[in-house]
């Protein structure tokens, strides 16, 4: 009833003719930061964050969060409308978004995820609210090993619950591996994999690995399949996003479990990235219509967008209560935090009580006018797949390229980009996943730091993952993923063999 009472009064707050301003130019600026590749949102509320050392505190937040939320938003346009992923969290977007798209369905599928999207904020929004006390106790419990838990976690799921063949899924992995592994070693400071070239000391940037398999790698292949031929149809229909989001409760079961994902990964911080991918992949082996993923599935907008949304929300929590960011975004807002002069953590709760409701109030109503510019903006994005094939190819090639080139300002990105375009050409064409392969290169460092640490504290000894029953949970459940594809070999072979020695006495 405190947090409620507290709630109310920072309502009072965030309803201010002038904060409703802000949110609504932080939520535009947002989804252009979104729809451009290479930017994203950490980028945004970098480069964003200088223009508000002049403003109040409570003003300052609310301007940056609102461009959170349009960002998160945004980054899903490119990756339905082009299969550019405008943001990280954005890629497992793609699978199901672009292929819909594809089929002259933009407004659904954009519908889809935005509504989709605004259940999942709602939800991280309600449990920053009523949970604060219990996440801050679950979020100091952990250590290096419990982080690498949360990331082995997430590979094992696309293992077991993939759907596609679990050794393409760790040859993919693994090359993912490879690649996160290029540059300077975190631990030791030591330069590996660069292979004498100084702009490959940086590592491979996620953004430019990202365009090229998804934007490059797709372009190759509508070329091979004369796509162009073709332009996709589709006309501006308001109605259509009104039936698409008022279809989403019959797809209640999916909302929730990627919800839960999302607030999960958020807090723990596993990240609205790994939160996306392994919520399409526990979605596809659960869904009653999981061979159709991948071909334009309604569940398989729902569940990377609600947990990427829900993710992106509850990882603002450990950031306020702790100290500790849950993702990078989060991480440029706490060093805004400080700026100002605020400190977060417990304390900031007892002493900047107006700050911190407000800005809690400020998430249910920077939503909502995030949902609703977004929405209304449907129909006009989708009409950009009116547009002829051979007028966007270029501009995709072009977008691509200047998304690279603006990474770091080198020409080498823009050839590793080609690079990435030709992988992802010849993952499509071999059937192997390219979600693993993009997890890997996310994740795959902080995985590694995590698990090495780990292994300096326990002195080489692996019983630092069964110290506790946190991460003895976390990882027997990822051993129990990693090996359900083969105990499900085994009963197919088993009950194969039963049906034949049926078979025969009945034949005898």
């Amino acid at each position: 009833m405190e947090n409620l009472e507290a709630l109310l009064h920072g309502f009072a707050i965030a309803l201010s003719a002038q904060h409703l301003v802000l949110m609504v130019v932080g939520v535009l600026l947002g989804i252009l930061v979104g729809v451009l590749p290479g930017l994203g949102a950490p980028n945004g509320v970098s480069l964003l964050l200088p223009l508000t050392f002049g403003m109040q505190p409570v003003s300052a937040i609310i301007l940056l969060s609102s461009m959170y939320w349009g960002a998160l938003f945004g980054g899903s346009v490119t990756s339905i409308l082009f299969n550019i992923p405008g943001e990280p969290s954005s890629v497992a977007t793609t699978f199901d978004g672009y292929p819909m798209a594809r089929e002259g369905r933009p407004t659904t599928a954009l519908a889809t995820a935005f509504g989709s999207a605004a259940f999942g904020a709602l939800v991280g929004v309600i449990l920053i609210t009523f949970l604060a006390s219990w996440v801050a106790q679950v979020a100091l419990a952990f250590g290096p090993a419990e982080y690498f838990a949360v990331y082995f976690l997430a590979f094992a799921s696309f293992v077991g619950m993939g759907g596609a063949a679990p050794m393409k899924t760790v040859v993919a992995l693994a090359i993912g591996f490879a690649i996160a592994a290029i540059g300077i070693d975190t631990v030791s400071g030591s330069v590996r994999l660069t292979m004498g070239v100084d702009e490959l000391v940086k590592g491979v940037s996620f953004v430019v690995a990202v365009m090229g398999l998804f934007g490059i790698g797709e372009l190759l292949i509508a070329v091979e399949e004369e796509i162009h031929a073709r332009a996709v149809s589709s006309k501006i229909d308001w109605l259509e996003v009104f039936r698409a989001v008022a279809r989403l409760p019959k797809h209640a079961t999916a909302l929730l479990r990627s919800a839960a994902i999302g607030c999960w990964m958020g807090i723990t911080p596993g990240g609205p990235t790994a939160a996306s991918f392994m919520s399409y992949g526990i979605a596809k082996r659960f869904s009653r219509r999981g061979q159709r993923f991948g071909s334009g599935e309604v569940e398989g907008i729902i569940a990377p967008e609600t947990a990427d949304h829900a993710a992106g929300t509850s990882a603002l929590l450990p950031m306020l209560s702790l100290g500790i960011p849950g993702s990078a975004t989060a991480a440029v807002m706490m060093g805004g935090l400080m700026i100002w002069g605020l400190n977060p953590g417990p304390m900031l709760f007892v002493d900047q009580k107006d700050f911190v409701w407000g800005l809690i109030a400020s998430m249910y109503v920077g939503n909502i006018v995030a949902v609703a510019l977004v929405l209304l903006t449907v129909p006009v994005f989708a009409a950009l797949m009116r547009i002829p094939f051979v007028i966007i190819a270029p501009l995709i090639v072009i977008i691509c390229a200047v998304g690279a080139y603006s990474v770091s300002n080198s020409y080498l990105d823009i050839v590793l980009m080609l690079g990435f375009g030709v992988v992802g050409y010849l993952f499509k064409k071999l059937s192997y996943p390219l979600a693993p392969l993009v997890l890997a290169i996310v994740i795959g460092d902080k995985a590694e730091d995590a698990f090495r640490q780990s292994m300096l504290m326990s002195k080489g000894s692996l019983e630092i993952f069964f110290d506790n029953r946190l991460v003895t949970s976390l990882v027997i459940v990822g051993i129990a993923l990693l090996l359900l594809p083969l105990l499900l070999q085994v009963l197919r072979l088993l009950r194969g063999g039963a049906e034949a020695r049926h078979e025969k006495v009945r034949v005898i």
